[in-house]
Order: structure tokens, then sequence, then C-alpha cells
């Protein structure tokens, strides 16, 4: 079976991960931190506010379900993209919402 995959932020990714997970086609999802700079950042280092990860969730789908355009809908409708430095009672720049698109075709319909 050919899978794609792309990964979202959207606040604690144990709440992302909870919608992503659920949704029809979806077949793994995984939570971490991404874009910082430190490689492999402990959650103590996240927390600090200075590392510049953002709290993630990798999402792989089977694209004959589903695909990114539908999960990227779900991203827009499961939080406040407008809150800055967080999301409800989340605050930090960990907890920033982004998506952090692999190709084109994902930047485009993100955009």
């Amino acid at each position: 079976m050919k899978t794609d995959y792309s990964i979202f932020a959207a606040g604690c990714f144990w709440g992302v991960q909870f919608y992503f997970k659920r949704f029809p086609g979806v077949i793994k999802t995984q939570a971490g931190y991404t874009g910082g700079n430190i490689e492999k950042p402990t959650y103590e280092q996240v927390l600090t506010g200075t590392t510049g990860h953002y709290e993630a969730v990798y999402v792989e789908f089977d694209p004959e379900q589903t695909n990114f355009e539908k999960l990227a809908k779900l991203f827009f409708e499961i939080h406040d993209f407008t809150q800055k430095d967080g999301q409800g009672p989340d605050i930090g720049p960990q907890y920033r919402s982004a998506i952090f698109y692999k190709d084109e075709n994902q930047r485009q319909v993100a955009e």
C-alpha cells in the first residue's frame, strides 16, 4: 500500500493527535517536536521556550482514502490558528500553529 504523510502543529500534540488518529484514512500518528535548533530535545528543554520547537503530529495516511486537503481542513477546524503563542490554556511558543508541508502541493493547499 502506498502511503503519504504530513506534519501539523496546533497546540498540545496529545489533543491534536486525538483528532487525527480517528480521521478516516489515517494509518498512524506520532506526537513529537519539530522545527527547533536542538537535535532530540527533552520536554524540559522545549518547555523553556528557547529551542524554537513546535509540538507537532506526524500523520501517515492512505491517499486512496483521504488526502492532504481533507487533513488540512481538519487542522483548521480543531484549533484557533489566530491565537498567538499557544492554544487555549497551553501558552508558550511550542504550542504555535503551523503546517510543515513536505512538497509544493502541500504548501499550495495549506496557503
